[in-house]
C-alpha cells in the first residue's frame, strides 16, 4: 500500500539525530523523499548515519551538510533539494541550538548561538521553502506546500535556567501562526509540534536526575517522550489529512500544559 506521504519530497533540519532522526525514518517509510539538512552526519545518540540507514532500506535520500543560521547555506539546501527531487512538499524545520543557562549565566554569544539557529534558521528556511512552494501547483485541496516547525512546552511556559532557548522556541510558535496567515490564501500549510520532555539520547545537562525528576513531576502521562511520539504528530500535520488546519502549535507532552 502507497504511504501517507508517497510522492511527496520532505526536508528535515537537524535530520541526523534524535527528533529529526525519527521523522526522517518515519516519512520515509510513509514514502516520502527525504532531505536532511543538518551540521553533521554524526548520530548524538550513536550508530549509523541516518542518511545511510534510508538509502540502506531503498529510499531515497540525499544529505545536505548545512547551517540553517546561515542565509546562504539554508537557501542551497532548499535549492539543491529542488534540484534532486523536482519539487519541495513539506520542510520540517527541527534544528536547534540548546546549552542552557539562566539570564545572567548566559554569555552574548551562547544567545546569539541559540537564536540564530533555533529561530533565524526557522526563519530563513521557512522563507527559502515558501519562495519554492508558491510556484508549484496546488494539489486538489489547494495547497502548495507545507511546514511543520518543532517548537517546544517551553515556548509557552517558562524554560527553567535556560532562557535562551526558551525564548527561541516561544518565537517559533510565533513565526508558525504568522506564517500560517499570511499565506494561507496562497496555499501554505504552517503548523508546529510542541514537544514535552523527550528522550533523545542526548547527555549531560537533558538528563541531569533533577530535570529528569522535574519532568516526571510535570508529565501526567506515566512515562517521559519518545523520538517517534514526535514523529508520529508530526507526520500527521505532513499529510494531506492536515488540510483545515493551520497555524497550530500540537502539544505533544503528555499532558505536560494541562496540568
Amino acid at each position: 500500500m502507497a504511504g501517507r506521504l508517497a510522492g511527496k519530497v520532505v526536508l528535515v533540519t537537524g535530520g541526523s539525530s534524535g527528533i529529526g532522526r525519527a521523522i526522517a525514518r518515519r516519512f520515509a517509510a510513509e514514502g516520502a523523499a527525504i532531505a536532511i539538512a543538518d551540521v553533521t552526519e554524526a548520530v548524538r545518540e550513536g550508530g549509523e548515519p541516518t542518511h545511510a540507514i534510508l538509502a540502506r532500506e531503498g529510499h531515497a535520500v540525499l544529505f545536505l551538510r548545512t547551517d540553517v543560521s546561515d542565509e546562504a547555506s539554508a537557501e542551497a539546501a532548499v535549492a539543491e533539494t529542488v534540484t534532486r527531487f523536482g519539487r519541495l512538499d513539506v520542510l520540517v524545520n527541527n534544528a536547534v541550538h540548546n546549552v542552557g543557562g539562566t539570564l545572567t549565566e548566559t554569555t552574548l554569544e551562547t544567545w546569539n548561538r541559540t537564536l540564530a539557529v533555533s529561530l533565524t534558521g526557522v526563519f530563513l528556511m521557512s522563507r527559502a521553502a515558501v519562495r519554492v512552494m508558491l510556484g508549484q501547483a496546488p494539489n486538489a485541496e489547494g495547497v502548495r506546500g507545507r511546514i511543520v516547525n518543532i517548537s517546544s512546552q517551553h515556548g509557552m511556559v517558562a524554560s527553567p535556567e535556560n532562557i535562551a532557548y526558551g525564548v527561541a522556541k516561544a518565537g517559533c510558535v510565533y513565526i508558525t501562526r504568522q506564517i500560517a496567515v499570511d499565506y494561507a490564501r496562497h496555499g501554505i500549510v504552517c503548523n508546529a509540534v510542541a514537544p514535552g520532555k523527550i528522550l533523545t539520547g542526548k547527555t549531560g545537562r537533558a538528563i541531569e536526575p533533577r530535570w529528569i525528576d522535574y519532568s516526571h513531576a510535570r508529565t501526567p502521562w506515566p512515562r517521559l517522550g519518545r523520538p517517534e511520539d514526535v514523529a508520529s504528530a508530526a507526520l500527521f500535520l505532513a499529510s494531506d489529512e492536515a488540510t483545515f488546519i493551520t497555524g497550530e502549535n500540537l502539544m505533544v507532552d503528555g499532558g505536560w500544559m494541562a496540568y
